[in-house]
């Protein structure tokens, strides 16, 4: 089931990679890929080009790849073995990825979602639910897009070529955070103090960084 689970994420990929990331085996090995994410723009991590490795288990969807950055970065959730701070990569995965807990303030949408008498089924709703968290992922990255959340998800041809993407979501996550770390969470306390103390030491540090490990 993992294999042709990843293989079917992989052409989907491939079909249409997203913009500010790509992925794919490395030589011939589907349990082991290799991403590249570019920083983001309103980002100390702008211009850079950053390698991450994902291994997939044996039991996968069942269980979460193990995704972790090659390139130094300097960021409160990821260390300096390049581990990240994800709650959707630990306790939060699940095969169906339904991960929100917050829907974007969006009641109609919820309501929509939830609602027991509708002609709806488990794996719908949680099809559903995972496109809440897409969209509160892209918010982030693309203005307003959480206006147009209840739209999206009602016209169901566009939120299914969206679910395709499951990797593309994990990937998206990963550039959201360089864009909005989480100091509350950290993996580094030193990094998410400056963090929250002086960012603009924690930029300028960031910056450098970037710089020197990830635009060589």
């Amino acid at each position: 089931m993992a294999s042709k689970r990843i293989l079917k994420e992989l052409k989907d990929l491939q079909k249409d990679p997203p913009t500010s990331c790509s992925a794919g085996p490395v030589a011939e090995d589907m349990f082991h890929w290799q991403a590249t994410i570019m920083g983001p723009t309103e980002s100390p991590y702008a211009g850079g080009v950053f390698l991450v490795s994902i291994h997939f288990p044996p039991d996968y969807p069942f269980k979460p790849p193990k995704v972790a950055f090659r390139t130094k970065v300097f960021h409160p959730n990821i260390n300096s073995n390049g581990s990240i701070c994800l709650d959707i990569l630990k306790e939060q995965w699940s095969p169906a990825l339904t991960i929100s807990k917050r829907p974007l303030g969006n009641d109609s949408v919820y309501d929509w979602v939830a609602n027991p008498e509708g002609a709806y089924s488990r794996e719908e709703k949680e099809r559903a639910l995972f496109g809440l968290s897409v969209f509160d992922v892209l918010a982030k990255c693309i203005p307003r897009t959480s206006l147009v959340v209840e739209e999206l998800v009602l016209k169901s041809s566009i939120l299914t070529r969206l679910l395709e993407f499951v990797e593309a979501f994990v990937l998206l996550s990963i550039c959201s955070l360089l864009t909005d770390p989480n100091p509350d969470d950290p993996l580094v306390p030193e990094i998410a103090h400056m963090y929250k103390t002086d960012r603009t030491k924690y930029e300028a540090t960031a910056r450098s960084w970037t710089q020197k490990y990830a635009m060589g």
